[in-house]
């Protein structure tokens, strides 16, 4: 498989890459900091992987991405599958009252995605094959008090790729959206884990799967499906109260 993954260097990235570094794909690896991504790089290696390339690229540099993705097309010499992993979680208390903080985060959740995948869309759609995997967040489900910034970029995310797996449908290509729940990585570093909490290796092992099985959408850890399905149904008379 001809593999790119943006935002490689995350945690949920990176266990992802090692997955797949079984398999001994092909991979382009795209990320903000050169030195983790060669330390990155070589790692996959040594675990089988062909490491095509590697870029360092801020995700808001719009300008950027259509270079980015000839670069990787003639690196990689085709392209199957994409796997798009940045993102970032601002304070919460502080976006809401700053608005170039909020909009930095709309611009890296949102934004750039939008941005990357309209040329890596049209591309896999001249194809007529292959497969956008994208990490969303159930924090895109419903607004909530402690997360409503961060929340409604992922929201955005999440219905833009519903448009875009529309229409890819009739060529052949797949749109994964990827709903995580609480993940115990750096980005969440400040919050207090629970049994809620997976580890990245475990949400790693259901991209892939969801992956390979050409899935639309995937909860992951699957019980994040119920969880949001009873907070989607709580009226919203009650939910404004709650202070979650």
């Amino acid at each position: 498989m001809k593999l790119l993954i943006i935002g490689a260097t995350s945690a949920i990235a990176q266990a992802y890459a090692r997955i797949r570094a079984q398999a001994h794909d092909e991979i382009f690896l795209v990320a903000r900091n050169s030195e983790r991504l060669q330390i990155l790089s070589a790692d996959l290696q040594t675990r089988g992987a062909c490491i095509a390339g590697t870029m360092s690229l801020d995700v808001t540099a719009f300008e950027e991405h259509e270079a980015m993705l000839a670069t990787v097309l003639e690196k990689l010499g085709g392209l199957d599958t994409v796997l798009i992993a940045h993102g970032t979680l601002a304070d919460q208390k502080i976006a809401e009252r700053n608005f170039p903080v909020a909009e930095q985060e709309i611009k890296t959740n949102f934004l750039s995605v939008v941005s990357l995948l309209t040329p890596i869309a049209t591309h896999l759609e001249q194809q007529r094959h292959g497969t956008i995997a994208v990490i969303s967040s159930v924090a895109g489900d419903r607004g909530r008090r402690s997360n409503f910034i961060y929340g409604s970029a992922k929201a955005g995310l999440s219905a833009y790729l519903a448009g875009l797996r529309s229409r890819l449908h009739g060529c052949g290509v797949t749109v994964l959206t990827i709903k995580p729940g609480f993940v115990d990585t750096p980005m969440t570093a400040h919050l207090r884990k629970g049994l809620l909490f997976a580890s990245p290796e475990r949400i790693a092992g259901g991209i892939d799967r969801a992956i390979r099985g050409r899935k639309d959408v995937v909860y992951l850890p699957g019980f994040w499906f119920w969880i949001m399905l009873v907070i989607r149904w709580v009226p919203e008379f009650i939910f404004k109260r709650l202070k979650i």
